[in-house]
């Protein structure tokens, strides 16, 4: 009897938890309805006669909840009200820039405790910083950039303590930077507001172009006048004496370099690149070209080289008039003259382009790729570049503007710090880089594969193209941006014979034309590099080129643990179910026929539940 009374007993249970489940969605879905009927815009393509909103564009659910909410550049106007967005209370990230939003924010976003990513930028939000935002203790990256929010910065922000990231440059903020307690903080932004005052100490790391646009002083930018009594000295008649001649002096010495620099450019006729089969450097020297511009990698002044040409001219010269093109809604805060006087060093080299590091006079730093064999029209190839800069998500290097000549192309990508997976994994052991463990291992797969996922769930067609660990771009705190999506789509030939270091499908003959499942391959063959720690490709004994799914799949599954896995890994005796589940989920990736391969979002539901079990282990270990 009492067995049995048990049994009904858990049945209830089983039962009460179903409901609720059903009923936290029932409750997200009528929020949504809520939020659509007030904002409208974009989700009036939402199939609102379905039961469950998961199927709804730019809507995720985990656990029976709404998780993810993403509504980049939909057109949504008014502002937020209360009882909608804030009775998602799983919701953990949050996109809604490139909006028309106006106002604050309601009182209820304090439920919305489990947030980590609020993405609000390029809206018009009004009034203070919302003081709401300051109950949310999980936040890790917060975007209110390009609105019209006033005042000073909070202290309140020190409530966030796990945030990383705060952008609040293009506002209309005011007063002084305060001093925060914000430890995990590794990038920030309150360039061009209304701040004055000397820079915090805590914030003297953050690169110049944080704090330009403003009133403020200290490093990174020029030091603060010394403060004193007395209202200061005067100068005496000596010194003043010595400031005019030395004036005079220096506009004369001046006026004699533009001469000569006229004389020489008259000489030339014409740019350094102009001559460059002629005098370009050697694979052993430090310099490089972005277009015309030519850099050193190793330092950031060239004080022997006279500046290049003003803006006019050498855009002329460049390409007949042509600039920079921003793509949808970046801000340009930045133009061709910048980007023809950055220095910059090389950050990689491939068979279709070079990618550099660009440190601009302002201080923003920028990742220029430059193409090598892309002859599109430039009609066809602004289209394909819109496309891919309507991709929103925060595993995804946003690209902002490009450079369209016959023979120049510039693509112009947010720069992201850390190098990449590749230089991680596979690069100098003794450069003093920490090695990556398995948790961080597991949150680069996550952060990758949503990425990816989040690009086919845009179109049945859609597909990155080209994933493989050099395009896995990590930031100081190793959260993972897929990097160079669609521009496969950009080469003009086909080049079959290029296998891509082993990540492309055995079906691919075209590299301008990758399916999804083609991508879930070279996902897979990506995850087998994460668990083992080998390149994609290496030889045998007897010299034989062996991709990486083979050599997995020829090692015996009792020797996995103790052959397969990166020895790294070995020491990590908690985690051997889910590295072997990870491992056979890679193996179902890289089979060879696409009809078996899972999809992306069955790949990322799969790393999702390891990785929480994986946190759940380590909790109770801890």
């Amino acid at each position: 009897m009492a067995s049995v009374l048990l049994l009904l007993l858990l049945f209830s249970v089983a039962v009460a938890v179903a409901v609720a489940s059903a009923a936290d969605l029932t409750s997200d879905r009528a929020a949504l309805l809520s939020f659509r009927a007030a904002l409208y815009g974009a989700t009036n393509w939402w199939n609102v006669s379905e039961d469950s909103p998961c199927s709804w564009d730019g809507v995720t659910c985990a656990g029976g909840r709404v998780t993810e909410l993403r509504l980049p550049g939909s057109s949504l106007n008014g502002s937020i009200p209360s009882g909608t967005i804030g009775n998602l209370t799983a919701l953990r990230a949050l996109s809604l820039r490139y909006n028309h939003l106006s106002g604050t924010l309601p009182p209820d976003f304090s439920a919305l405790v489990a947030l980590r990513y609020l993405y609000l930028q390029n809206n018009r939000l009004s009034g203070d910083i919302p003081s709401v935002l300051f109950g949310l203790p999980q936040l890790v990256h917060l975007d209110l950039a390009a609105n019209s929010l006033a005042g000073s910065i909070p202290v309140g922000f020190n409530n966030l303590t796990a945030l990383e990231v705060l952008f609040l440059e293009q506002n209309r903020l005011s007063g002084e930077i305060p001093d925060l307690l914000l430890s995990s903080l590794v990038q920030f932004n309150v360039s061009f507001n209304q701040l004055n005052g000397s820079i915090p100490a805590w914030l003297r790391s953050m690169p110049a172009s944080s704090f330009i646009g403003n009133s403020l002083c200290g490093s990174p930018l020029d030091s603060c006048p010394a403060e004193g009594g007395g209202g200061g000295s005067k100068l005496s008649d000596g010194a003043i004496a010595v400031i005019v001649i030395g004036s005079v002096i220096g506009f004369a010495t001046l006026l004699v370099l533009i001469i000569l620099l006229f004389l020489r450019k008259k000489k030339n006729k014409g740019f350094p690149e102009q001559k460059e089969a002629e005098t370009s450097p050697s694979a052993s020297e430090t310099t490089s070209k972005i277009g015309v511009l030519e850099v050193d990698a190793t330092a950031s002044t060239l004080p022997s080289r006279p500046p290049p040409p003003s803006l006019p001219s050498a855009a002329r010269a460049l390409s007949g008039g042509r600039t920079l093109v921003f793509i949808g809604n970046v801000q340009r805060i930045y133009d061709l003259e910048d980007l023809l006087r950055a220095s910059a060093e090389v950050l990689g080299k491939g068979t279709t382009s070079t990618t550099y590091k660009a440190l601009l006079e302002t201080g923003i730093v920028v990742a220029v790729k430059r193409l090598h064999d892309a002859s599109l029209p430039e009609k066809n190839f602004r289209e394909r570049l819109e496309a891919i800069a309507a991709l929103d998500h925060p595993n995804l290097v946003s690209l902002q503007a490009y450079y369209y000549r016959k023979d120049e192309k510039l693509l112009v990508y947010d720069y992201i710090p850390n190098g990449s997976l590749s230089s991680i994994l596979h690069g100098n052991k003794s450069s003093g880089r920490t090695p990556l463990d398995w948790e961080t291992r597991l949150e680069i797969a996550l952060g990758a594969a949503r990425g990816i996922e989040y690009i086919h769930c845009k179109g049945s067609e859609l597909s990155h193209g080209n994933i493989k660990s050099s395009n896995i771009i990590l930031s100081k705190s190793n959260q993972a941006y897929v990097s160079d999506a669609g521009l496969n789509t950009l080469n003009s030939t086909p080049t079959p014979s290029q296998r891509s270091g082993g990540y492309r499908a055995p079906e691919v003959t075209d590299v301008r034309k990758v399916s999804q499942k083609a991508d879930v391959y070279s996902f897979g063959v990506l995850l087998m590099e994460l668990l083992t720690g080998k390149p994609p490709t290496q030889s045998s004994n007897n010299d034989e080129c062996i991709d990486l799914p083979r050599w997995v799949r020829s090692t015996a599954r009792e020797k996995w643990n103790s052959e397969a896995l990166d020895p790294q890994l070995l020491r990590l005796q908690n985690f051997e179910q889910e590295m072997a589940e990870l491992l056979e989920l890679a193996i179902d990736c890289t089979a060879p026929s696409p009809h078996v391969r899972p999809s992306m979002s069955e790949v990322a539901g799969q790393i999702e539940r390891i990785h929480i079990r994986s946190n759940s282990g380590d909790q109770q270990q801890g």
